[in-house]
């Protein structure tokens, strides 16, 4: 009898046979029976949130009067199911203002912009079609506000259409954050609709290495004062987060006020994705699947717990697809022309508050992990890319896990596999 090792991979997955008498421990979240498999369906689970707020009137209430209502929304890169919240928003709203002017704008942080095709992928056609959609764009001066400074002493710039709204409100869901402790909530605001300067100011060399700037982490993370400092300033509302099964389906909802909303979910997501840390010779980790391993920028979340549970000297096998190729082009720039992951991670790190550089941050979490851990990756990007940052191409998961074995030199040692390592948080 042989075990098998199966993992997320795209919209598919990957696996592969071991011995039976091989160690394997599987980590993951405990909130993996969808809500459609116990009896709830996810937009009930999703209007019920609606219809009684934390700490807020409902929407509804609060749109009454308001004419120009902004509403951000995650972008492609993320897996919010805006076909069930956005709707839900928007019927919220014009019950309460029907004559109210509402743009849906794309909280691409510092990503591209999203295209018609993957918005109506993640909208639906048919809402593309209906309503007023925008990208946020963070190099445009003329669509951008300054609002003062961060605690972080960075200048407060966000898009102009969110702050001048007479309602400003958000989805999202939440899941650990390698440095931001949660996603969701505050972190739509900043990064997700802030401008480029602002971006890099909050998310420096300083902060990414801080000891509380790890998932699961909001008291006394550094990001998280910026985040809701920002929040704070664009006078954000109101709220509707969910929290995800591994097969992307609704397992909770939190609505209403920002703070007390957020961290309502953030405490529900705790209790469920922390598991004990079971360090191994040889990690297997990834994403969870399409649309977080869409390219290697997003997949570099999955590295970061998987190096948590690497033994010293051990070796990641990171599962992902990258179908959209590595997702940065400095990304890919500096690791090329660095030399060596050491080094590239020893320049970061020297960096003052007022001198990051576009990707820095995922540039230096992925060289401290690569500094410490051979990283063996089973992808769609071309090898020589692989290779430029410093990776091992594999062509599926069982060679790569026969090259983890000639590397560590330990063919029967214990494996942990992380198939949603972005979605636990390692104790």
């Amino acid at each position: 009898m042989k075990k098998t090792i199966s993992l997320p991979y795209g919209r598919g997955c990957v696996s592969c046979d071991v011995g039976e008498s091989r160690e394997i421990n599987v980590l993951r979240a405990v909130n993996e029976i969808a809500a459609t498999d116990s009896g709830g369906d996810e937009a009930a689970l999703i209007a019920a949130a609606l219809a009684a707020p934390i700490n807020s009137p409902p929407l509804s209430e609060l749109a009454r009067g308001r004419k120009k209502v902004v509403v951000i929304t995650s972008d492609h890169t993320r897996p919010v199911p805006s076909r069930l919240t956005l709707p839900l928003l928007l019927k919220e709203i014009r019950t309460g203002s029907p004559e109210a002017d509402i743009t849906v704008l794309i909280a691409v942080g510092s990503h591209r912009a999203t295209t018609r095709a993957e918005m109506e992928e993640k909208f639906g056609a048919g809402f593309v079609a209906r309503e007023k959609i925008i990208n946020h764009d963070p190099h445009d001066p003329a669509g951008l506000v300054s609002l003062g400074t961060l605690p972080s002493g960075g200048e407060l710039i966000l898009n102009r259409l969110a702050v001048e709204a007479d309602l400003f409100v958000a989805d999202g869901f939440i899941e650990p954050h390698q440095f931001a402790g949660f996603s969701g909530g505050r972190k739509s605001v900043l990064p997700g609709i802030a401008g480029l300067s602002t971006v890099l100011a909050s998310h420096n060399a300083e902060f990414t290495a801080h000891p509380l700037a790890r998932p699961g982490s909001l008291e006394g993370n550094p990001f998280q004062v910026d985040m809701l400092h920002a929040a704070r300033v664009a006078r954000l509302a109101f709220i509707v987060n969910v929290t995800l099964t591994a097969a992307k389906k609704v397992e909770a909802a939190f609505a209403g006020e920002p703070e007390a909303a957020h961290l309502a979910g953030c405490q529900h997501v705790l209790r469920h994705c922390g598991v004990k840390a079971a360090p191994a010779p040889v990690v297997i980790a990834g994403n969870g699947g399409y649309p977080l391993d869409r390219n290697l920028y997003q997949s570099v979340k999955s590295l970061v717990t998987a190096g948590q549970c690497c033994a010293p000297g051990g070796v990641i096998i990171a599962v992902n697809e990258c179908g959209d190729g590595h997702g940065g082009e400095a990304f890919h720039r500096d690791f090329r022309e660095a030399g060596s992951p050491e080094a590239l991670w020893r320049g970061i790190v020297g960096r003052g508050r007022n001198d990051t550089r576009p990707d820095q941050w995922v540039e230096q979490l992925t060289a401290d992990v690569l500094r410490r851990h051979k990283i063996i990756a089973v992808s769609q990007l071309e090898p020589d890319i692989l290779r430029d940052f410093g990776l091992i191409p594999a062509p599926d998961l069982g060679a790569a896990l026969h090259l983890a074995d000639e590397i560590t030199g330990q063919p029967q040692a214990p494996i942990t596999v992380l198939p949603e390592a972005v979605a636990v948080v390692i104790q």
